[in-house]
């Protein structure tokens, strides 16, 4: 009988996280304030707590994971792997796929991994209130989880196209006690100046950031927690490659091709991270691809240069690959994808060519999902379906070359609370959005360091 499911004993789950920082071939450049200089773990612990600080800079390359930490983690972890054998053979083809499954945690996505990480540190330091932001609600409802488990008040702004499309999302925050406002609201000056300039501005996650961020910095009681882009939240997600390697390692299996979609980089990373530690210190010979929308093609069409990670200009200036930090995205149904910069660790990678970045249209995604849902059964979330987009080529591309060729993909997220979107593509209401080169280059023009 073929193997379609890998389960890791709970005894054997990762006890540390991998730190890539470790093994870059070049440091980071290093995060800048306002007036060009390097921002300093003082400044940073305004709104962020010392032990995840600690973690943002640091070069050790395996952090512990604290025993509350794993405690949690427990309640759905080790998560398993399936293999994709019947979308394999809808495809007819050699490559056999696997996918890490990581809509089993209460939140029904990867984001749990780093939310109660940065729970567990905010709680540790007496920290009473966490604000952030979300896209599409997967990580809004994360950090909601884990205020809930450890006790802290939880403020989240959402981007107001999901808000509006993804109520769902917004009544499971509410369920473990969170508040959740569209953003841009009426609840920070920054929200009330957007709305002033456009009552109906669909949102970014640029702006729902400067919202969280203001708010976090006006109160002394309360700190900021982000879901992706910064190191320590890549970190915290390498426990899915990790538990991979585990998982395969049992029936002998190591991946030609490692696949994640990209939006601020954290479950690319998660995945990707570990397997980029064997090509890093032992040369092995795996390809990585990161997947975008090319409605928001920050890899693919961005440039690589310092940019605020908010709109408003109030978050550190990194150095990522950017489409600009004033660059709306139009309001595909991915929307945990929709932001215009990229994790300055995914970025760097990508600048130096380990690994591949690629773009797909929203309607090929969601055929691809809807495919794999006739197949396998699971609803991917819209986010997902870019990574599910590109295993199928590259299992096509195995077909034509006739080769074998063994496909691993993070299945970041179910699609339950996404049925709407799917819904809207199946009745042909979804089209299709490349953003247009001209207005990427005006949003290149007022870069924080730019002549």
């Amino acid at each position: 009988m073929e193997i379609q499911k890998i389960d890791l004993a709970q005894k054997d789950m990762p006890r540390k996280w991998y730190n890539i920082q470790a093994d870059l071939p070049k440091p980071l450049d290093p995060p800048l304030g306002p007036d060009g200089n390097p921002v300093t773990p003082q400044q940073l612990a305004a709104i962020f707590p010392m032990g995840v600080i600690e973690q943002e800079v640091s070069t050790e390359r395996w952090i512990d994971i604290p025993e509350d930490v794993l405690d949690v983690y427990a309640r759905w972890r080790p998560a398993p792997i399936f293999r994709a054998i019947h979308l394999e053979k809808a495809l007819g083809t050699p490559a056999k796929i696997y996918y890490k499954y990581e809509g089993c945690s209460p939140a029904g996505s990867h984001k749990p991994n780093t939310s109660v990480a940065q729970a567990y540190y905010n709680k540790k330091e007496g920290v009473k209130r966490i604000t952030t932001e979300t896209g599409a609600g997967q990580w809004g409802s994360a950090l909601a989880l884990a205020g809930a488990l450890f006790g802290i008040e939880v403020r989240v702004y959402m981007v107001r196209t999901s808000y509006d499309s993804k109520p769902y999302r917004k009544m499971m925050m509410s369920t473990w006690g969170a508040e959740c406002f569209p953003s841009p609201s009426d609840k920070t000056e920054y929200g009330r100046k957007v709305l002033a300039q456009d009552p109906n501005c669909p949102g970014s996650l640029g702006m729902a950031i400067s919202e969280a961020v203001e708010e976090a910095a006006s109160r002394k009681d309360t700190n900021y927690s982000l879901g992706s882009v910064l190191n320590h939240v890549l970190m915290h997600q390498t426990i899915i490659g990790l538990e991979c390697k585990a998982q395969l390692k049992q029936i002998n299996v190591y991946p030609d091709v490692v696949i994640g979609c990209v939006g601020g980089g954290s479950n690319f990373a998660g995945i990707a991270f570990p397997y980029l530690y064997d090509k890093l210190t032992e040369n092995k010979k795996v390809d990585i691809i990161a997947v975008e929308p090319r409605s928001c093609p920050t890899i693919t069409k961005g440039i690589y240069d310092y940019d605020f990670g908010d709109t408003a200009g109030m978050a550190p200036i990194v150095k990522m690959y950017t489409l600009g930090h004033t660059f709306m995205p139009p309001a595909i149904h991915a929307g945990g994808l929709r932001y215009h910069g990229m994790a300055p660790l995914v970025s760097a990678l990508a600048n130096q060519k380990l690994i591949e970045a690629r773009a797909y249209h929203q309607t090929e995604v969601f055929e691809a999902g809807v495919l794999f849902a006739r197949t396998e059964g699971m609803v991917p979330a819209p986010e997902t379906t870019h990574a599910l987009k590109c295993a199928i080529e590259e299992a096509k591309k195995a077909k034509e070359e006739g080769k074998e060729k063994t496909i691993l993909f993070n299945f970041s997220g179910h699609g339950i609370f996404d049925l709407a979107s799917y819904d809207k593509f199946l009745s042909g209401q979804l089209e299709d959005y490349e953003y247009p080169e001209e207005e990427i280059q005006r949003a290149l023009k007022i870069l924080p360091f730019k002549n």
